[in-house]
């Protein structure tokens, strides 16, 4: 009898704290520390309480800053969470800890990965994110910021095992690699990150590839073969350019008149008008003194 896997346990989500503005807590506070001391002479066993008591309701004050919020905590239980901004006031008792709201950028490290098809490659990320939900920020996981940078480069290094880096013999036509379809990658990447990072209550709000390379073992190589890829692709366009072009050239001939050619010369024009087109040397023409038979 197998034993079940242990379910993990639900998270809790964030809920509005009992927070009130912190100005008239001040005046409050204040104004029973003054009465407390005017009454400590006459009448100390009142004096002493009111004392205290404003005391302790200045302890519940704390700021805010704009796009930061504070998870409150009462004897280790979550009893909401703060995102109002300036002077706030809240149970004196309860644990402040504050969450920055901001938008953040996360640039990758570096990272040396084989992609689909088992090359080198170095990639690297850009990754703009920020905080959802506090309270799974700051009790789902034991630090979320470094939590984002572990999640983040394991995204980013199964990206790279998904895709080939660029296309090849190997690839299909028309497929995606990480160099040609930089927008579908993006994407990709983003939704990935979503979801490692849902656990942690943290949004992307956008995700791009910053760094992509050949591992130096292989750069030259791979340099050399996109070369002759380019080579190959270039005198394949000349090749053609100059088929049609002879084709022009000996239709316009027959159209007009201008010479007959028999075969064996249409042959030997056509063989001479291609090394001229297809030549990647200056060609040196020859003057036939004779006739066009000799």
């Amino acid at each position: 009898m197998s034993t079940p896997s242990p379910s993990r346990e639900t998270s809790v989500s964030e809920s509005a704290a009992r927070s009130v503005n912190g100005y008239p807590m001040v005046a409050l506070g204040l104004a029973l520390i003054a009465i407390g001391i005017g009454l400590m002479r006459g009448a100390p066993l009142l004096g002493v309480p009111l004392v205290l008591a404003g005391v302790l309701t200045l302890a519940g004050l704390y700021m805010l800053n704009p796009n930061q919020a504070a998870a409150l905590t009462l004897f280790g239980a979550y009893i909401g969470s703060d995102r109002g901004t300036g002077l706030r006031w809240a149970n004196p008792l309860a644990v402040k800890k504050r969450v920055s709201l901001r938008d953040r950028n996360l640039n990758a490290p570096v990272l040396k990965v084989n992609d689909q098809r088992g090359n080198p490659i170095e990639i690297s990320a850009v990754v703009v994110w920020r905080v959802r939900d506090t309270v799974q920020a700051l009790f789902q996981v034991d630090d979320y910021e470094a939590y984002v940078r572990v999640q983040a480069e394991a995204a980013i290094r199964h990206l790279a095992t998904c895709y080939a880096y660029d296309e090849a013999d190997e690839v299909e036509a028309g497929a995606v690699t990480l160099r040609g379809g930089q927008d579908v990658v993006a994407l990709a990447l983003r939704a990935e990150l979503q979801a490692r990072f849902a656990d942690a209550g943290v949004d992307v709000l956008d995700a791009k590839i910053s760094h992509l390379a050949y591992a130096p073992e292989i750069a030259q190589v791979m340099l050399r073969r996109q070369q002759a890829e380019a080579i190959i692709s270039a005198r394949s366009k000349i090749v053609q350019g100059a088929v049609e072009m002879v084709e022009s050239a000996l239709k316009g001939l027959s159209e007009r008149q201008i010479v007959v050619l028999d075969d064996e010369r249409r042959a030997a024009m056509v063989s001479n008008l291609l090394v001229v087109l297809c030549s990647d040397r200056e060609t040196q023409p020859v003057v036939n003194t004779g006739s066009l038979y000799t």
